[in-house]
C-alpha cells in the first residue's frame, strides 16, 4: 500500500507537469464516457429498467389476432370479449381492462381537452399500485356506472396545488360532474404509451352499457393486461386464452363469421418497448464507436508519452526498479486520467439529458425514467476504470519493455525509435478510420432516407392551411341534432372570416399517425382464398373538407350539400382502393359497403376519386382510403369510430386561408367561443407544423447519428494528425540530412503525405468491409434507401480518405520547412 500511494502521488506530479497532455486526454476521455453515459440512461431507462409495478415480469399485454389483419405490436381486443375472456380464462390472478380516450376538463381552471384512460376496477390491483392518496374505485362502482375519477399526481399539483383537501370535490369531464376519490403516486403512469403528450391525467371507470358491449363486437378498441399465476407461462396462458376466443368466435354474428382470432399473450415490458429498441441500439452502437475513437486516441497519446519519457523509464529500470513496478505505476497514472474523465463526463452526461431529453422523439417510452441514477453512476465509473485499463495496458507494457542500452545510446537523439510503438500507433489510427467511416456510412444513409421521405408527396398541400381540434361533450350535445346545428353553425362562420378560402372539418387528419381502419366490401371484388377481411382507412368529413386541404379530386366530383340524410348514400375513394379492386376500370358507380355485407347498412356509391393521401406518415406505405359525409349517416353503431360516438361529435377544423395561418389562429378560436364559450380548441397549429412534427423521429435520427459521426470523424483526424505531426519530428534528423543532401522540400512534404495517404487508404478498406456488416442494422430506419448504397459508401470513403489527407498537409508542412543546418546543430 506504501508503494502504491507512492506511485499515485509521482502520478499526480508528472500529470502536473504536462497540463496540455492531461487536459487533453481528460476531455477526450470526458467526452467519449459523458456522451456514452447519456446513451446509456435512456438504454436503461427504456429498455432495462423493469416497469414501475409489483413483479413487472408476471405482467401480460392481453388481446386478439386476427387472420390477415395487422393489429400492431401490442395487443388490442373487443369490448364483448373482455368478461368472456376473464370469465373463461384460468391461469391469471387477475386482469382487466382499459382504453385510452380524451375529456374536456373543466371546474378547475382554463377548460381544456385532456387525456385520459377508460380502465376496469381491477387494473390497479392486477398492476400492484395503490392511490397515493384516497382509494381507487371499486367493481360496484364500475358496474353501476358511478362518476368517480382517480387524478395524476402532475394533475393535483397542477390544477389543485396539491390540496390536501383534494378527495370528495368535483370537476366536470365532459361537463358531467366527476369525483375524486384517488390521486396516484408522482412516478405513475399508465398506459405507458410512447410521447409526453398522450400520458393519461386521470382514470375513469369502463362502464361499459350493455349497448356499447352488442356494438364494439367488430371494434377491436380495448386493450388488457393480466398478472399470471405462479407456475404459469405466456405460452400455458396463451392456450388457456386461445380456448375462450374460439368460444368467443362462435358466439359471432353471421355479418362476422369469415373473421377467425386467436388469443396474444405477450409481456407487458416487450410490448412498451418494441418500437423504440432498433432505435436506442442503434444509439447505443454509435456512442460506443466515439468511445472507442476517443480511447485509440488516448492510447496514442500515451505510447508518445512513453516514447518521450524513454529515457527517464530506462534510468529507473537501470537503477534496479522491475517491470511489474512500470507497468503499476504507468496504468495509476493512466486511471487518474480516465476517473477524471469519467467525472467530468458524469457533469456533461446530466447536461446533456437535462437540456436533450426534451428533443427526444415522442415514439420513446418511459421518457420520464431516463435519469441518471446510482446505475447509470455506477456504469459511468466503472467504464472510465475500464477505459483506463484497456487504454493504458498497451503502453504500460511497452514501458516496461524499454531497451535500457538502446535509450541510454540514444540519449536525446530523434530517429526511428521504437518501430513496434510507430506499427501500434498506426494501427491505432487505422481503426479510428475505420469505425469512423462507418458512422458516417450511416449518417450518410439516414440523411439519404429523410431526403427521400421530405421528396414524398403528400397528397395534399401543407402551406397556408391552419388546423384546429375539438370535441363536443356528451352531457350538453346528447342528440344527433344538437351535433349537427353545432357542426353546420361552426362551418357557415368559418367560411365567412375574411381571407378564408375553403373551411372543412375531418375526423382523422392527414400527417397526425392516427389510424382508424374498417372492414368494407368492394362491389365485384372476389378475395383471393384464406384473405377474406379487407381493411380501409376511413375518415368523415364535412363542408369544403378537399378544397380546404389542397386535395385534388382527380375523377368524379366532391361532395355536396345535396348528400345529406334520405339521399343516395356516396364515398370518395383514393386511387390505390380503385386500382387494386377494380384495376382498368372507372370507379365511379362502383359501390363498397362498410362491414361485411350481411350488416344492415347501406352500399355507398363511388361519386369521386382523389390521389393516394399519405395520412399517417410519408414513409408508410398508403393504404385503401374512404371518405364519407358526415351529414349521410346519423348514427355511428360503431363502424366509423367508437361505439359511443355521435356522428360528427368531433374532429379536426381545416381552415385554407390567403394569410398566413398563424394569423387565423385567434379568429379561429373567436368563432368556436361564439357558439360554445365553453369549448375548448386544441393542438391549433398551421399543416406545415404537423408535417415538420411527424417527421420528428426521423430527423432526430439522423441528426443524432450525424452529430456521433461528425465527432468520430473529428476524433479520428485529430488521431491522424498526431501520429503524423510526431512521425515527423521523431524524423527531424533524417528530413534535416535529405536536405542537405540536395533533396527538394516538395519530395519531404510528398513523403509525409504519402505516410497519411496509406493510413487513410487501409482504414478506408477495412471501414467498407466493417459498413457493408453493420449497415444492415439500419434497415428499419431507412426509407427507400438501400443499406448497402454504393453511392453513399464510396462518397464516406472519399471523404474520410480526402480528410486524412488534408490532417497530415500542416505536419508535411512543418518538415518541409525544416532548417537542416539548425536541425543538426540542435542534434
Amino acid at each position: 500500500m506504501n508503494n502504491f500511494w507512492l506511485d499515485i502521488r509521482y502520478a499526480l506530479r508528472q500529470l502536473r507537469k504536462s497540463p496540455g497532455f492531461t487536459l487533453t486526454a481528460v476531455l477526450t476521455l470526458a467526452f467519449g464516457i459523458g456522451a456514452t453515459t447519456a446513451i446509456f440512461s435512456i438504454v436503461e431507462g427504456v429498455l432495462l429498467r423493469p416497469l414501475p409495478f409489483a413483479d413487472p415480469g408476471k405482467l401480460m399485454a392481453l388481446g386478439d389476432t386476427i387472420d390477415g389483419v395487422d393489429l400492431g405490436n401490442g395487443a388490442a381486443t373487443s369490448a364483448p370479449s373482455i368478461a368472456m375472456y376473464t370469465r373463461g380464462t384460468s391461469s391469471f390472478t387477475g386482469m382487466g381492462a382499459y382504453r385510452q380516450t380524451g375529456f374536456e376538463l373543466s371546474g378547475a381552471g382554463q377548460p381544456d381537452m385532456i387525456s385520459a384512460t377508460q380502465l376496469q376496477a381491477s387494473v390497479l390491483p392486477v398492476l400492484g399500485v395503490s392511490p397515493q392518496m384516497g382509494r381507487f374505485f371499486t367493481q360496484q362502482e364500475d358496474d353501476s356506472r358511478v362518476a368517480v375519477t382517480v387524478i395524476s399526481y402532475e394533475m393535483w399539483h397542477s390544477r389543485f396545488h396539491g390540496d390536501e383537501h383534494i378527495l370528495g370535490q368535483k370537476i366536470l369531464l365532459d361537463r358531467k360532474p366527476y369525483e375524486i376519490v384517488g390521486v396516484m403516486p408522482r412516478d405513475f403512469e399508465f398506459p405507458l404509451v410512447p410521447g409526453q403528450l398522450n400520458r393519461s391525467e386521470l382514470w375513469v371507470p369502463t362502464s361499459l352499457t350493455p349497448e356499447q358491449i352488442a356494438a364494439g363486437i367488430g371494434s377491436w378498441n380495448y386493450s388488457m393486461v393480466g398478472r399470471l399465476k405462479p407456475g404459469v407461462n405466456p405460452e400455458q396462458a396463451r392456450q388457456d386464452m386461445d380456448r375462450v376466443s374460439q368460444e368467443i368466435m362462435r358466439g359471432y354474428p353471421p355479418a362476422l363469421a369469415s373473421i377467425h382470432i386467436h388469443a396474444k399473450v405477450l409481456p407487458l415490458a416487450e410490448v412498451t418497448v418494441a418500437q423504440s429498441r432498433p432505435l436506442v441500439r442503434t444509439l447505443f452502437l454509435a456512442v460506443a464507436v466515439v468511445l472507442f475513437i476517443a480511447c485509440a486516441n488516448l492510447a496514442g497519446l500515451l505510447l508518445v508519452r512513453v516514447i518521450r519519457r524513454r529515457r527517464e523509464i530506462s534510468v529507473r529500470l537501470a537503477l534496479g526498479a522491475s517491470g511489474a513496478a512500470i507497468v503499476r505505476q504507468s496504468l495509476i497514472e493512466t486511471l487518474l486520467l480516465s476517473t477524471g474523465g469519467g467525472l467530468v463526463g458524469l457533469g456533461l452526461a446530466s447536461v446533456a439529458l437535462r437540456v436533450g431529453v426534451n428533443f427526444l422523439p415522442e415514439t420513446l417510452p418511459r421518457v420520464s425514467a431516463i435519469s441518471l441514477d446510482w446505475k447509470v453512476v455506477a456504469f459511468a465509473l466503472g467504464l472510465a476504470a475500464l477505459t483506463g485499463i484497456l487504454c493504458g495496458l498497451v503502453p504500460a507494457i511497452a514501458a516496461a519493455r524499454t531497451g535500457v542500452n538502446e535509450a541510454l545510446k540514444e540519449g536525446g537523439r530523434t530517429g526511428t525509435s521504437g518501430g513496434g510503438h510507430a506499427r501500434l500507433r498506426s494501427a491505432l489510427v487505422v481503426g479510428e478510420l475505420a469505425v469512423a467511416l462507418v458512422l458516417l456510412t450511416a449518417s450518410g444513409l439516414l440523411l439519404r432516407s429523410f431526403d427521400k421521405m421530405r421528396s414524398v408527396d403528400l397528397g395534399f398541400r401543407a402551406d397556408h392551411t391552419l388546423t384546429a381540434s375539438y370535441g363536443l361533450p356528451r352531457e350538453n350535445y346528447a342528440t344527433q341534432a344538437a351535433v349537427d346545428a353545432f357542426n353546420s353553425e361552426l362551418i357557415e362562420k368559418l367560411q365567412q372570416l375574411p381571407g378564408v378560402e375553403a373551411a372543412g372539418i375531418t375526423s382523422n387528419l392527414p400527417a397526425t399517425g392516427n389510424v382508424s381502419s374498417n372492414g368494407f366490401v368492394p362491389e365485384g371484388y372476389v378475395p383471393p382464398k384464406g384473405n377474406v377481411l379487407i381493411l380501409g382507412w376511413v375518415a368523415r368529413v364535412l363542408g369544403d373538407y378537399f378544397r380546404a386541404q389542397g386535395i385534388p379530386v382527380v375523377r368524379g366530383r366532391d361532395f355536396t350539400p345535396a348528400d345529406r340524410e334520405g339521399s343516395l348514400p356516396v364515398v370518395i375513394v383514393n386511387r390505390t382502393l380503385a386500382e387494386k379492386y377494380w384495376p382498368g376500370q372507372d370507379p365511379i358507380g362502383k359501390r363498397i359497403h362498410v362491414g361485411a355485407q350481411e350488416t344492415a347498412l347501406p352500399w355507398m356509391t363511388v361519386v369521386g376519386e382523389i390521389g393516394d393521401i399519405k395520412q399517417t406518415l410519408a414513409d408508410a406505405e398508403t393504404e385503401s382510403q374512404f371518405y364519407i359525409p358526415a351529414g349521410q349517416f346519423k348514427t355511428d353503431l360503431g363502424q366509423f369510430g367508437p361505439p359511443d360516438m355521435l356522428n360528427g361529435s368531433g374532429g379536426s377544423m381545416v381552415l385554407r386561408s390567403a394569410m398566413a395561418p398563424e394569423q387565423m389562429a385567434d379568429s379561429l378560436r373567436a368563432v368556436v367561443r361564439s357558439i360554445d364559450p365553453q369549448l375548448p380548441v386544441t393542438d391549433v397549429d398551421s399543416m406545415d407544423q404537423l408535417v415538420a412534427e411527424s417527421q420528428a423521429p426521423r430527423r432526430f435520427n439522423t441528426v443524432l447519428i450525424s452529430s456521433f459521426a461528425a465527432a468520430a470523424v473529428l476524433l479520428a483526424l485529430l488521431g491522424i494528425y498526431s501520429v503524423i505531426a510526431f512521425s515527423a519530428a521523431l524524423r527531424t534528423q533524417e528530413m534535416a540530412i535529405r536536405l542537405a543532401l540536395g533533396s527538394q522540400r516538395s519530395n519531404i512534404m510528398r513523403l509525409v503525405l504519402v505516410s497519411g495517404a496509406k493510413l487513410g487508404l487501409v482504414g478506408c478498406g477495412l471501414g467498407a468491409v466493417a459498413a457493408v456488416f453493420a449497415t444492415r442494422l439500419l434497415r428499419s430506419m431507412l426509407f427507400q434507401v438501400d443499406p448497402l448504397d454504393p453511392a453513399v459508401l464510396v462518397l464516406a470513403a472519399i471523404s474520410i480518405f480526402m480528410l486524412a489527407v488534408a490532417a497530415s498537409v500542416l505536419p508535411a508542412r512543418r518538415a518541409a520547412t525544416i532548417e537542416p543546418m539548425q536541425a543538426l546543430r540542435t542534434e
